[in-house]
């Protein structure tokens, strides 16, 4: 199975949680079956991203990076590469990479889509992000990559600023999800 199928059955099986979720799930799926190449940073109209929300043993914190380029709080993530054979697979790989931990034991389904405009292509571009929540071992210790300014744990009740709306939506259904 191609990274391009494994999305469109991940979004075909994906129960939204409201009718916003519904519209971005049915827009996602029309991208990917309007452009074969749509999970790839290739494609200038917009392309499938994959994020991760980890949280701590305790489900109490969340780990967010200070990203490097747009100097706000987010959760781990980032583009699909050409070795991800599923957009779990390439949310838990980010996370990975990002956080430097070992062993983070990702929920199996997306918890929310999120759609935002970037820079990717000199006329610009769209991320349609798919977004995951793992879980991160007991005594987890971090390690800020190359593409983070910063890397912390915070208080699910209490994300830093700058962040945004979709991290605190996402951090909201995290924290749902896991109590």
């Amino acid at each position: 199975m191609t990274l391009h199928a494994d999305a469109v059955r991940v979004l075909e099986g994906w129960r939204a949680p409201g009718p916003e979720q519904e519209r971005l799930r049915e827009a996602f799926l029309s991208h990917l079956e309007s452009h074969p190449g749509g999970t790839w940073r290739e494609c200038a109209p917009g392309h499938i991203t994959a994020s991760t929300l980890v949280l701590d043993a305790s489900r109490s914190r969340v780990l967010l990076t200070l990203h490097g380029k747009i100097k706000v709080w987010l959760q781990l993530g980032g583009h699909c590469e050409p070795g991800d054979a599923t957009l779990a697979g390439a949310a838990l790989r980010e996370a990975t990479e990002e956080s430097g931990i070992d062993g983070l034991r990702p929920l199996p389904d997306p918890v929310q889509l999120d759609r935002h405009a970037v820079r990717c292509h000199p006329e610009g571009s769209w991320h349609l992000d798919v977004q995951y929540v793992a879980l991160a071992p007991a005594g987890a210790r971090y390690a800020i990559s190359a593409e983070s300014d910063d890397l912390r744990w915070f208080p699910l009740d209490a994300l830093p600023e700058p962040t945004d709306d979709a991290v605190r939506r996402l951090a909201a259904r995290a924290a749902a999800l896991t109590s």
